[in-house]
């Protein structure tokens, strides 16, 4: 049996419920090479019903996974929506709250992020929580490290203004960089890269890892739209979509 055709199969007795109910184990060979043989003659003759069959089992597969996370989100609801340190945007009394896990080196973060200054411009009553998720390397971590020490030293405008600015950088990260990404924007240099390996900001990108570890977070851009887990790039259209009907429900 191919293996395209054995999770077809195993779908295709899920659609069949008590038409298949009958207990393979107590057949005896001939018998259950005479079933095998009607199962493959059937298959044969309605090849559709394979994809009917796999379509459906993909389905179920989704829906299950789709209510594993919404129980993940309602479980971390405080670490997602309120943790005390991640930077908000948007409208902060906002009706809706988008989470995004972020890594400044992740092209489709960046694809991401004039989707989502779009569905904020477009809508105006949207909540926006960034989680700095540096997987992608050392660049990756330079930059959160940046990010968040800005935050610490310059609040919440400096660090809108720095992030939007790593997710257009691109080449090394390194003291050099960083000191003139800070001078350009009037900022403290020596105190901001003074405070990047402080513990403040270690506990933070920690407790984001641990965080996206809980919700199974493996890459980015992973976004929470209110209480559904949105996993990878997703447009403004489509996003709108998915608002409105948060707000119709």
């Amino acid at each position: 049996m191919t293996r395209f055709a054995a999770p077809a199969l195993t779908a295709l007795a899920l659609m069949a419920g008590p038409a298949l109910a009958t207990d393979l184990t107590t057949l005896n060979d001939s018998e259950r090479e005479a079933f095998r043989a009607e199962v493959r003659s059937y298959l044969l003759d309605n090849p559709e019903v394979i994809i009917e069959a796999v379509n459906l089992l993909e389905q179920r597969k989704a829906e299950a996974q789709a209510h594993a996370d919404d129980a993940l989100v309602q479980a971390n609801a405080e670490a997602l929506f309120d943790d005390g340190f991640s930077w908000v945007g948007g409208n902060p009394d906002g009706d809706i709250t988008l989470v995004e896990f972020m890594d400044y080196r992740c092209g489709y973060c960046r694809k991401a992020k004039p989707e989502v200054a779009k569905l904020l411009a477009n809508d105006g009553n949207i909540r926006l929580i960034v989680k700095e998720l540096p997987i992608l390397g050392e660049a990756s971590m330079i930059s959160s490290r940046f990010a968040i020490a800005t935050r610490h030293v310059a609040g919440d405008d400096a660090y809108e203004q720095v992030h939007a600015a790593l997710m257009e950088m691109s080449g090394d990260m390194n003291d050099v960089t960083l000191r003139r990404l800070a001078d350009g924007l009037g900022l403290d240099s020596d105190a901001i890269l003074e405070q990047m390996d402080s513990d403040e900001v270690s506990q933070e990108i920690a407790s984001t890892r641990e965080l996206a570890q809980r919700l199974q977070i493996s890459g980015t851009p992973t976004f929470v739209l209110q209480d559904e887990l949105l996993r990878g790039f997703l447009p403004a259209d489509q996003l709108e979509l998915i608002v409105a009907d948060k707000r119709d429900g």
